[in-house]
């Protein structure tokens, strides 16, 4: 807790230190007000400052350390010897210190395992290292792990941690992004959490998301690592849906808060939500990751997971039970089992399958031989359009495509899910 001279002075370090990294890739700064209207330091130690006191204050006598110095040689420690620290005051300085760092550093990075690592650098100038220049930048996974080292050599390495380190997700290129993104461009009138939950788990698994209220139409999506916000960036960033268009960018939030008491938004659902856990999301266990084909939007929607014997009447009354424009061609697979059914379909535009996506992915569909509804899920093909052209070539074309799509999603084998 730190305690300033004004209000004015606390909301501007807030403004600027809030979500940098202390280190690169880890170590991210939460920044909250406190309670408490004012701190009481009773004494100028490792714990607690009071810098409004004189220089002339002195500060606490500290107790002689137990063991001596190490030599950096792995031999056995010494009990101390005030006669040789004093011989050696440069080492003593450095590794006592720098055991203080280190110390400090392995809490942060048990508390940070537990949240999503904002990425990037820290902002010029908020950090200097008092050893010398900051050793060059080891890109992480963004989960916690700090550089090697802390500035100049020589100095006693972080103590061994007791879990193995995640593999680098990437070695060169930018520093490593946040799992947090930014959403801007929705319509106000329709667009809620689960209508954005449905696009935004075509490309990876969601964790939260969260409507600004100060900001209509805007919202912020926790992806559950950097390369799922990517995804979505690259497909629906610039993407028209209605009369308005998404825009989407990586956020300077390392994660998002849990949010108490959300506000309602224009349909009276919860402007924030939860999605950790969701069966809805498909990236879950390696088998589910390798059946998902990453597309970009298209008016061609792939359709899975309903009932066996559904008819083309009851896929467009869906469509029209959320309000949106339904497809204008439904071309179905043959059945590879009675458990499911599956196929494509076409919209007149991009524009209309986005909102169909949004509306109807995990729409349910009642069927009378099941226990419960059939989950219908949506997702983009890759291919672009159905039954169009002429001849035993198109036709070869339209099949591969077909048979492409039962084998990268678990359409015609998938199981009934409730």
């Amino acid at each position: 807790m730190v305690e300033f001279d004004s209000v004015e002075s606390a909301t501007r370090a807030k403004e600027a230190l809030h979500g940098c990294d202390i280190y690169s890739g880890c170590c991210t700064l939460k920044i909250e007000f406190a309670k408490p209207e004012r701190l009481n330091v009773f004494k100028n130690d490792q714990d607690s400052w009071d810098y409004t006191l004189s220089e002339d204050v002195q500060p606490v006598q500290r107790s002689a350390p137990l063991l001596q110095s190490p030599q950096y040689t792995g031999g056995r420690p010494q009990p101390y010897n005030a006669s040789s620290a004093h011989t050696q005051p440069t080492s003593r300085s450095c590794s006592e210190e720098t055991c203080s760092q280190h110390s400090q550093h392995t809490c942060e990075h048990s508390q940070n395992d537990m949240d999503y690592g904002s990425g990037g650098p820290p902002p010029p100038g908020m950090m200097k290292d008092r050893h010398g220049p900051p050793p060059p930048h080891h890109p992480r996974d963004g989960r916690g792990y700090g550089p090697e080292g802390y500035g100049g050599e020589g100095f006693v390495p972080p103590p061994p941690m007791h879990h193995p380190p995640m593999p680098p997700q990437n070695q060169g290129g930018p520093p490593q992004q946040g799992a947090v993104m930014m959403v801007y461009g929705l319509d106000p009138q329709t667009a809620n959490a689960d209508r954005l939950f449905n696009l935004c788990c075509l490309y990876g698994n969601v964790v939260r998301i969260k409507f600004l209220k100060t900001k209509e139409g805007t919202a912020m999506v926790q992806m559950g690592d950097p390369v799922s916000v990517e995804r979505c960036v690259q497909n629906l960033n610039n993407v028209t849906v209605g009369d308005y268009t998404l825009t989407l960018a990586f956020s300077k939030q390392a994660y998002l808060s849990e949010v108490m008491n959300p506000y309602p938004l224009h349909d009276k659902s919860p402007s924030f939500k939860d999605y950790v856990g969701n069966k809805n999301n498909r990236f879950l266990t390696p088998a589910s990751i390798h059946k998902n084909r990453i597309q970009p939007p298209s008016k061609v929607v792939h359709f899975f997971n309903t009932p066996p014997d559904v008819s083309d009447e009851q896929l467009l009354q869906v469509f029209r039970d959320y309000g949106v424009s339904p497809p204008h061609t439904i071309s179905k697979f043959p059945l590879k089992s009675e458990r499911s059914s599956s196929g494509l379909m076409e919209f007149q535009n991009i524009s209309q399958s986005v909102m169909a996506i949004m509306a109807c992915n995990h729409a349910t569909i009642q069927h009378p031989g099941a226990k419960f509804p059939f989950v219908m899920k949506l997702c983009f093909s890759s291919s672009r359009q159905i039954g169009q052209g002429k001849g035993p070539q198109s036709s070869k074309n339209q099949n591969q495509n077909q048979e492409n799509q039962r084998q990268g999603q678990n359409n015609g084998i998938a199981e009934h899910e409730y």
